[in-house]
């Protein structure tokens, strides 16, 4: 799913003005490049976690190292854990994104779990605000994401009728004679109501509903994405429900070395190797991480900058100097952009496949061009944000952003549900990978991740600096509040089930739906005309209406609809429910 990351530029306001020069430790037997990289910091309006020294590390390549039998892994070094032996991450003390703005309805509530909590989002006409809720009526605990919003816009509850306002107070008990005491007025009746805010048209929440956190928005804010709030960006957004671990789903997401590998035939790789060594054109990745600390970690990958939010945001952005999309080459030099009429073609030839092998993949294609053309405009801008929303263990939830100021006809054209799709395939060709992977992994002990697995390259020092992290700050676990037992997953589910998309993505997505529900009901019609079709020649067989030409104009169009619903069938089922990904095949 790393691959999903796209390019930008970095924010200017996000890039602190004084740099600082860096510590640096060498682990033993992997070596490290220790050149000086200046040290960014994290914006927040409030943190009670300062920073401390830290230091770089970066994995080397193969070539610099010999390989042993024995334990591969360096430990923490130990002046660091002396540093910060007292500094943890809470994360009952963060906010937490719940859904985009464009996939909820007002009509209804939402019910969503988030680190273990069951919520409730919903639509306060009377605040003209979301609020997010403790999914339990207070009186029998029936989940408030059944009920309805009554017509004077309360959260009503389906299963006795209790009414409540947009501060958690219930309004209504209808069990309640008039005449005696207020029950609906006790405290008890009350619903527990979290923290919430609407930042880049997302619904955002905060896990703790002590009182002392009730205006936590004034002092800590959630992760700030500039593109995401910029108007000249346009803008896509998908979350779908993974079945694995959050800690699994953020390492996926951190590692580009898979792309060529777990996504071969999807992507195009745009810069191959100069010396391919197989097929999928795997290489050397320069990535490095600067800055670590309680609160993530920023690093660096050839030409992109990237960006960790501890828990949940990985955020990537690259240098300006020369950027490639879309059928475009730009570069901030020349301020010249060349335009190639054959990658236009080519997009438009993965609509047709799409219609026709069911295959949508709406990503970069680099062409060599003749065409150019002097354009003054604003320098070309893309970014990805990844959000990773720790569930239960076995489960997590993954939302995707991305942005782009350029080549925004094509965003217009293009149905969100198309684009969809081509990320959908995306997340398939890894489910079932990393979900086998997460159980050895359990098995094996997650606390003993440095030492179970054998990451020995530069490729990998994302996916070390997140364990890394998790470790230091987290005792190599999430703090699920008590609820879960550790080291327990789900079992696994039957492979159709593992990489379903309807109910992980579909339902709540408004455009697939809407697709889903279209493409349902023209299936419908096909079926209906060929058979209307075939009682038509049946009904005038005998008759003179009807010349035996018209017959057989009739009977072609019965059997082309007929073969149209069974293929528009097929479709539906491929892109919106289950599309299998076998590697061996690929």
């Amino acid at each position: 799913m790393e691959a999903l990351r796209a390019t930008s530029v970095p924010s200017h306001s996000n890039i602190p003005k004084t740099l600082h020069k860096s510590t640096f430790f060498k682990p033993k037997l992997m070596n490290l490049q220790s050149s000086p990289i200046p040290r960014w910091s994290f914006s927040s309006t409030y943190n009670k976690n300062k920073s401390r020294p830290f230091k770089v590390f970066a994995i080397s390549s193969p070539s610099s190292f010999t390989v042993s039998t024995e334990n591969t892994h360096p430990p923490l070094e130990p002046e660091l854990e002396t540093e910060t032996k007292n500094e943890k991450f809470d994360w009952f003390s963060e906010w937490y994104p719940v859904m985009p703005v464009s996939d909820l309805d007002k009509r209804v509530p939402h019910g969503k779990k988030i680190l273990g909590l069951d919520i409730v989002v919903w639509w306060d006409k009377n605040e003209n605000a979301w609020e997010v809720f403790d999914d339990a009526c207070p009186h029998r605990l029936a989940p408030l994401s059944d009920g309805r919003i009554d017509k004077w816009g309360r959260l009503q509850c389906a299963y006795h009728g209790w009414c409540f306002n947009g501060s958690g107070h219930c309004k209504l008990i209808p069990q309640a004679t008039p005449d005696g005491p207020p029950v609906h007025t006790f405290k008890k009746a009350c619903v527990g109501v979290y923290p919430s805010v609407v930042q880049h048209d997302m619904v955002w929440f905060w896990p703790n509903m002590d009182p002392e956190y009730k205006d936590i928005i004034t002092k800590k804010k959630p992760p700030f994405i500039p593109e995401l709030d910029d108007p000249s960006f346009s803008k896509v957004f998908l979350t779908r429900d993974i079945p694995c671990g959050y800690e699994i789903l953020i390492e996926n997401i951190m590692d580009p070395a898979h792309v060529p590998y777990s996504h071969y035939g999807i992507f195009q790789i745009d810069q191959p190797p100069v010396v391919k060594v197989d097929r999928e054109g795997g290489r050397p990745l320069d990535i490095s991480v600067n800055h670590l600390d309680v609160n993530g970690f920023v690093g660096n990958h050839v030409w992109d900058n990237t960006k960790f939010f501890a828990p949940c945001v990985f955020y990537t952005y690259t240098n300006p100097t020369v950027f490639q999309s879309n059928g475009f080459a730009f570069s901030a030099a020349s301020g010249k952009v060349k335009i190639d009429i054959f990658c236009v073609l080519e997009l438009f030839k993965g609509l047709v496949e799409a219609l026709f092998d069911n295959v949508l993949v709406m990503f970069p294609v680099i062409c060599e061009t003749q065409y150019s053309l002097e354009e003054k405009s604003p320098e070309k801008r893309r970014m990805v944000v990844f959000f990773c929303i720790p569930v239960s263990p076995g489960n997590s939830r993954l939302m995707w952003g991305s942005a782009k100021n350029f080549g925004n006809w094509n965003s217009n054209i293009i149905p969100k549900w198309m684009l969809h799709m081509g990320i959908n395939l995306v997340v398939d060709s890894d489910l079932h990978l990393i979900h086998i992977e997460e159980r050895k992994i359990v098995e094996a002990g997650s606390a003993n991740w440095l030492k179970t697995c054998f990451v020995p390259t530069n490729s990998d020092a994302f996916v070390v600096g997140f364990r890394r992290w998790l470790k230091k700050y987290s005792d190599g676990k999430i703090d699920w509040g008590g609820k879960f037992s550790t080291g327990t997953l789900p079992p696994t589910p039957p492979r159709e089930q593992l990489m379903d998309r309807y109910w992980s993505h579909v339902v709540n997505c408004k455009s697939c739906h809407s697709a889903y529900k279209s493409l349902n009901a023209l299936e419908v019609i096909l079926q209906v005309i060929s058979v209307v079709s075939v009682g038509i020649v049946a009904a005038t067989r005998h008759s003179v209406i009807m010349s035996t030409t018209g017959r057989i104009t009739v009977v072609s169009m019965a059997v082309v609809c007929f073969a149209a619903s069974r293929w528009l069938a097929r479709y539906i089922y491929k892109n919106f429910h289950y599309h299998d990904y076998n590697h061996t095949l690929h």
